[in-house]
């Protein structure tokens, strides 16, 4: 054997030791059950009265996440050298003054009838009366000018979606909003049938609530057509083609939402310049009407779930970084759009290029232990091979999960990849995937509480997300995007 060979061998050898020594493994032994049902049971509490986004409960609520940031050993990454990143959230509503009068009829405004979104309109016509009418059938009629009142139906629409009752009202105006606009209809009117009559209770805070915005997204009043609602018991008010005269107002102001951004820096030179986002939300859906004799919306799994792992692995982190940094973003405004992502990813605290890849979760503390969905894993949603390997080879490792991979089909009746903080991320082309738990039958009602979670997979799905983590702050190259990423949606 010669020298060279030897000397190469041993180079070899070293560089091997070296790298190992650079690349240490996660520390989950950091990462303890105990914190996480602490701070489980502190932030989910009454005390925060359901976190809802522009409400001072969400301040105080950030406050008690920007403190316990603090403690983690995150250093503060919002504006000017504090944890938080404030933005305005514009919220629509339509005012008490409008008024509607079907014949000789004055309706009372969420009383005698509901306004399906916030819109200005002065409409005075006749009404057609199209009884159970389906869309397909609407050319017969001369809706021209018109208001178009009919019979709220359940064909063709699916019904396996969770909290269907509450989505149902959204479902119908679907079904029919865009070929009555086509045919020239000033209004919709629908008049309740068996599901609408038990959604009325629940979908009349959401509507009295209005609609809300971000730069960007629904700083406006939209110009959409009227669409009310009346029950079927007051079906004879729209018989007979009676004039109506409607007079929709509305009003917009600001409200201060806010994200909650901290970090901890990585230890190689270079490679700390460049972060990898952890994402979750702070918010859930505040006081509503009540359920089982409760109406405080706690949203224990959805997602103080995530902001408790999050600090955890902050713990984790603080005790060995990485060798990139880490961004800790608990966004706002989540419940009413997405706000508080779709915020930081247009005015990200640290330079976009320098984000290398987004970890979102939300729900991720209930049902089967071994089951668990990665959306963002599987095309057309899945944006980096490489982020999804490292994903994937992190279970491998420890949690062992099963893939529920449906929830990540764009036949999914859910359409669950759009609904959370990850979106707007991948949306700017950012690598990001999407942990979660799924959904269950105490989505958003005032049951998804801190008793109710369950801890060992909560536990799991934070080793989960951190493992990966620990994967994207450590490994040479960077995930990369994948060229012709688009969605679906």
């Amino acid at each position: 054997m010669n020298k060279n060979y030897i000397f190469s061998l041993l180079g070899l050898l070293l560089f091997s030791i070296g790298n190992a020594q650079s690349y240490k493994k996660p520390l989950v032994s950091a990462i303890k059950e105990t914190d996480l049902r602490k701070d489980m049971y502190e932030l989910a509490a009454d005390q925060f009265w359901g976190r809802e986004a522009g409400t001072l409960d969400e301040l105080k609520v950030s406050m008690w996440l920007a403190d316990k940031a603090k403690e983690a050993g995150m250093k503060p990454a919002g504006d000017n050298g504090t944890f938080f990143q404030f933005f305005d959230m514009y919220r629509h509503q339509t005012t008490p003054q409008s008024s509607l009068k079907i014949g000789d009829t004055q309706l009372k405004l969420w009383k005698d009838f509901l306004v399906a979104e916030p819109v200005n309109a002065s409409v005075d016509a006749e009404i057609v009366y199209a009884g159970n009418t389906e869309p397909e059938e609407l050319a017969k009629l001369n809706l021209k000018g018109k208001v178009l009142a009919i019979n709220a139906s359940d064909k063709n629409i699916d019904k396996e979606m969770t909290l269907f009752v509450r989505r149902y009202p959204g479902f119908v105006r679907t079904k029919y909003y865009n070929k009555a606009t086509e045919l020239g209809a000033k209004a919709i009117i629908f008049i309740t049938d068996d599901i609408s009559d038990k959604s009325w209770v629940e979908v009349l805070p959401q509507m009295t609530r209005g609609t809300y915005g971000v730069e960007g997204l629904r700083e406006k009043i939209t110009n959409n057509i009227p669409v009310l609602w009346i029950k079927r018991e007051n079906a004879n008010w729209v018989k007979n083609n009676p004039k109506v005269s409607l007079n929709l107002l509305t009003e917009t102001y600001k409200y201060p939402s806010v994200n909650i951004i901290g970090k901890i820096e990585g230890t190689d030179p270079v490679l700390k310049k460049e972060y990898v986002l952890l994402s979750g939300h702070q918010d859930h859906d505040g006081i509503r009407h009540p359920v089982k004799n409760d109406t405080i919306y706690n949203g224990a799994d959805d997602n103080a779930s995530t902001c408790v792992a999050m600090l955890a692995m902050a713990r984790a982190y603080k005790k060995q970084p990485g060798k990139r940094s880490v961004l800790f973003v608990f966004h706002g405004a989540e419940e009413r759009g997405l706000l508080g992502s779709r915020w930081h990813a247009a005015h990200p605290v640290v330079p976009k290029e320098n984000i290398v890849a987004v970890l979102n979760g939300d729900m991720i503390g209930r049902n089967d232990n071994n089951e668990a969905a990665l959306l963002g894993g599987n095309a057309p949603h899945k944006n980096s091979e490489e982020l999804v390997k490292m994903a994937e080879d992190a279970n491998n490792e420890s949690t062992k999960f099963n893939y529920l991979k449906d929830w990540d089909s764009p036949n999914h009746a859910e359409y669950f990849y759009f609904r959370s903080d990850h979106l707007p991320y991948a949306k700017v082309g950012i690598p990001a995937i999407f942990f979660t738990s799924v959904l269950h039958d105490q989505y958003h009602t005032p049951q998804d509480e801190s008793e109710n979670i369950n801890y060992k997979k909560l536990y799991k799905m934070t080793e989960w997300m951190y493992r990966t983590s620990w994967k994207v702050a450590n490994e040479a190259e960077r995930p990369k995007i994948i060229s012709n990423f688009t969605l679906e949606r």
